[in-house]
């Protein structure tokens, strides 16, 4: 994810320039008598930005100089989080951060309830901010988990796409045609199933994914804990999902790892020949690695859109003292000329140009020899729905691990289907009365 010199030299000369458009310059001459008017010198201060997980070194590549340049009066006081830095450790020690970068899952436990939250609607009218040019999913999705019609924040790249992986060296080793953008589930099993083999004592397997993603990122935009009872979510489609995956694992010699995560690190060893997982700048394939991607495959019923884990948000704190400021900061981060940077590094846009969506990875070593246009074949999918108000509810993350290894446990034979999702009914029936009793 490096950036050029000359490529961020850019960015920040297109900034200052549309900044400078619209501003009085020192020794300018206005009023009567042809007086110069002296702009007064701003006052310094220090604003303090929060993105637990992003390390230091991504945010200064991303943001730090522009920031800078920008906005020279202004100290940027940036963490990454981790064990003794948290939001509530900041709270704690009275050192609250501006802009805090959010998530959905952690929205309400991790903002709003800290009484964190703040409304940027008067500040997107004020500075007469277009939401549309965002993908209207991101901006829907923040909106409805307020629950209150708030804008608790605006989505910076990257958002998680899902995709196809495929290892080039193993299709030309056993002379099969690679895989291509449009494909079917039906048309990927049957390559797995071709791809999956036992040559000169070696495994060769032809499928494996990241099961807990690839279910809760389904194309059906399916929610685990049922939006409006405590219950699991429309079972009968949680059916067709898991047994269209549960095939894959049924192949001779494509045994499933033991758990999702070990599945989801197959591919990289260089013995599997498909993987479907997220396209992600984080995620490590090893140099060695002959790799392309297509698109995610079509399930025959489903609306045909690309399933997606969402991106974060920057959003700024309640008790900021700059939030006006902090906005046009944000603004600043999310410009298209920022974006459009860091689209041609493989991190995928948050907003619906159709321009800076084409660019992604064209100057990244790696991702610039890929069919990087896998992830832009269809649409991003509308967001899963959310808990209706009044109604408690579990952790994400928790629903999600219970999802992911109840399909393990079907793919490795503990149990069929039916009996899967009944027990997963059940946990999450006790994981409700968990947060009930809380």
């Amino acid at each position: 994810m490096k950036t050029t010199r000359l490529g961020l030299a850019a960015v920040l000369i297109v900034m200052l320039t549309t900044t400078a458009c619209g501003t009085k310059h020192q020794g300018s001459v206005s009023g009567e008598g042809g007086k110069a008017e002296a702009e007064k010198p701003k006052e310094p201060y220090t604003m303090k930005i929060l993105a637990n997980g992003v390390k230091t070194e991504e945010f200064d590549e991303r943001f730090r100089q522009l920031l800078k340049m920008k906005f020279p009066h202004v100290t940027v006081e940036y963490s990454p989080g981790g064990k003794g830095a948290t939001i509530n450790d900041r709270i704690a020690s009275g050192s609250i951060p501006d802009i805090i970068r959010t998530d959905v899952p952690t929205l309400v436990s991790g903002y709003l309830d800290l009484g964190l939250g703040y409304d940027l609607n008067e500040l997107v009218k004020k500075h007469k901010h277009d939401l549309k040019r965002f993908n209207n999913v991101f901006i829907d999705e923040i909106v409805d988990v307020g629950r209150d019609g708030a804008l608790y924040g605006l989505p910076v790249p990257p958002y998680f796409p899902q995709a196809l992986y495929y290892n080039k060296d193993l299709f030309d080793k056993f002379g099969v045609a690679y895989p291509r953008n449009g494909m079917t589930w039906d048309e990927v099993y049957e390559l797995a199933k071709k791809m999956t083999r036992v040559d000169g004592g070696v495994i060769y397997r032809g499928f494996s994914s990241h099961p807990t993603n690839l279910l809760r990122d389904n194309p059906y935009s399916l929610p685990i804990l049922d939006p409006n009872a405590d219950k699991l979510s429309n079972p009968d489609r949680w059916m067709t999902l898991f047994n269209n995956l549960k095939r894959f694992y049924e192949i001779p010699n494509n045994k499933i790892e033991s758990t999702a995560a070990l599945d989801g690190q197959a591919f990289a060893k260089g013995n599997v020949a498909l993987m479907t997982n997220q396209h992600s700048v984080y995620l490590v394939l090893p140099p060695e690695l002959n790799w392309d991607l297509v698109s995610y495959p079509a399930l025959e019923g489903a609306p045909q859109l690309m399933p997606q884990r969402g991106p974060a948000y920057w959003s700024i704190s309640a008790t900021s003292k700059h939030k006006e400021e902090a906005f046009e900061m944000i603004l600043a981060m999310l410009a298209d000329e920022v974006q459009m940077e860091d689209s041609k590094r493989g991190i995928t846009t948050t907003l619906a140009n159709p321009d800076i969506q084409k660019a992604l990875g064209k100057s990244h070593p790696v991702y610039s020899k890929k069919n990087m246009e896998a992830v832009n074949v269809y649409p991003p999918i509308p967001y899963t729905q959310k808990r209706k108000a009044g109604l408690t509810d579990v952790p994400g993350v928790t629903q999600q691990n219970l999802l992911g290894q109840t399909f393990v446990d079907v793919a490795m034979g503990k149990m069929d289907v039916n009996t899967a999702l009944r027990e997963l009914d059940e946990k999450l029936k006790a994981e409700v009365a968990k947060q009930k009793s809380k």
